[in-house]
């Protein structure tokens, strides 16, 4: 049974990632004003040992829980798009930015008029806020300069315009969208493989010494009839550095760059070194390697209520 393949087919075909900034096709619907998702860079792993507050056995004993940290960059508002509807779905109908934020980004598309859109909110169906990410602040990487869009909550389209204004022109921190305890989604491109064989990228068991003459191979790409190869026979070919969503990872810790020493290994994050700005703590791993760029929203499905987790120790020891 050389060629019985495993993995889920869920994720097919394997695409590979075609730029850095993943995209967010779906954000939750929040009635409080408010940013739903951020970015930051993957610094690396660690472990924590607090107390289980889930409904699990060991609830109410201090356990063991992985955890990964990410650094935030600074991120500046830099303008407010206005989607109207056509057909079945949204489409970006007007956007306005800040004047002198717009030259630094190099932006010529033309600007509507900020006041006449903000008056004009209720015509739309949604509003989001335009940000930039100036990475310059973590010492590593291009230090160009990388736009995204970010949704905001609001009853109606009229509080959202008037939130995003607030905003235009201004730095937001990571403790302006989250809270302790919070869940969040995070979308991010996984690790890069290369070219991988079956063995490695499906799974399927080895051949016998004496079978093929091979032994890293399927052992038949299927039966007479249909006469042909389907889709879902196991072939060497690209794997990894896919887009992935994962959801519900909760929130441990938020920090400043004063409480960046609580979270720093000794010498440093493999690969990435040390945390010298904002960083959030989130329980669990998240795809992709070290100083990836990462997106999270806040949590489309989840139905746990919020509660502050007690972290009585985080782990500092060197990790290489």
């Amino acid at each position: 049974m050389s060629n019985m393949r495993r993995g889920s087919m869920e994720f097919w075909p394997h695409r590979r990632a075609k730029k850095q900034m993943p995209r967010i096709r779906s954000w939750p619907e929040v009635a409080e004003p408010g940013f739903l998702g951020a970015v930051a860079f993957k610094a690396g792993m660690s472990h924590v040992m607090m107390m289980d507050d889930s409904e699990s056995p060991s609830k109410g004993t201090e356990v063991s829980r992985a955890v990964t940290i990410l650094e935030m960059p600074k991120v500046y508002i830099y303008g407010m798009r206005l989607y109207g509807k056509k057909y079945l779905y949204a489409e970006p109908a007007a956007e306005a930015y800040d004047g002198s934020l717009a030259k630094r980004l190099g932006i010529s598309k033309p600007s509507a008029n900020l006041a006449d859109l903000k008056s004009k909110a209720a015509e739309f169906t949604d509003v989001s806020a335009l940000a930039f990410i100036d990475a310059s602040n973590l010492g590593f990487g291009n230090k160009r300069v990388m736009r995204f869009e970010v949704h905001v909550g609001g009853k109606n389209t009229v509080d959202k315009a008037a939130f995003v204004e607030k905003w235009i022109g201004k730095e937001i921190r990571i403790s302006d969208i989250l809270g302790v305890g919070d869940y969040v989604d995070v979308i991010s491109i996984s690790k890069g493989k290369g070219w991988a064989g079956v063995i490695k990228r499906f799974g399927v068991a080895r051949n016998t010494r004496k079978a093929t003459g091979k032994i890293r191979h399927v052992g038949v790409l299927g039966p007479w009839h249909p006469a042909k190869v389907m889709f879902t026979v196991p072939h060497s070919g690209h794997m990894g550095y896919n887009y992935r969503t994962e959801l519900n990872k909760r929130v441990l810790k938020i920090g400043t760059e004063k409480d960046a020493q609580s979270v720093n290994v000794k010498g440093g994050f493999l690969n990435y070194g040390v945390v010298k700005n904002d960083f959030i703590m989130l329980d669990g791993s998240i795809p992709g390697p070290s100083k990836r760029l990462i997106r999270f929203r806040k949590a489309l499905r989840n139905t746990a209520p919020k509660k502050e987790p007690q972290v009585n120790y985080i782990s500092v020891s060197a990790k290489n």
